[in-house]
């Protein structure tokens, strides 16, 4: 029997890139929202919660206040977790009221938007926010959902047969994203 590994097919964005699409996705949301006010920003576990750091630094500077973020686990959420026999459940973190807010759900890669769906689930248990917007730093599309982001630093379209890998320094020790494509070993 074959195995399917993945390798490099092309790099997409390097780190030059990623910094102005989470700076511009900052400015978009304080447009947006105008101002920072009544925003809330929370990241998907776990690049997203690197992304949503960084964007709600950048807010904060742009406005001048401090942006409460949080961290969001979306583990018990996923549609699929009967499939994955021993599930790992990391904390959530959310220690603002999400009620009469603008949420911004911050997520790596929008794919199926099945994450994304799992996210809206658990936020709505912590309150009833204002709004909720998603913000990602790719959108690779093949929707299975229908959820569209609000803010997005780069489109990349792609076949089902490759992968979006997204690598950030706080997580990986350096800033990438690649196209992986799946080889038969």
């Amino acid at each position: 029997m074959r195995e399917i590994v993945y390798r490099e097919k092309s790099r997409i964005m390097d780190p030059g890139d990623i910094s102005r699409a989470v700076k511009r996705i900052a400015h978009e949301i304080v447009e947006k929202n105008r101002g920072a006010a009544d925003i809330g920003i929370v990241g998907i576990r776990t690049r997203g919660v690197a992304l949503s750091q960084r964007i709600g630094t950048i807010i904060g500077e742009i406005e001048g206040v401090e942006v409460p973020q949080g961290i969001l686990d979306i583990t018990l959420y996923r549609d699929d977790i009967l499939t994955h026999p021993q599930p790992e459940v990391r904390e959530t973190d959310i220690p603002f009221d999400v009620t009469e807010k603008n949420i911004i759900i911050v997520d790596d890669v929008l794919y199926t938007g099945r994450s994304v769906r799992a996210a809206l689930d658990a936020i709505i248990d912590f309150g009833r926010p204002n709004s909720i917007q998603l913000a990602v730093l790719v959108d690779r599309g093949h929707r299975e959902l229908p959820i569209r982001p609000d803010y997005v630093g780069k489109n990349i379209p792609t076949s089902r047969l490759e992968r979006v890998k997204v690598c950030l320094e706080e997580v990986d020790g350096y800033d990438a994203v690649v196209i992986e494509e799946a080889v038969e070993e």
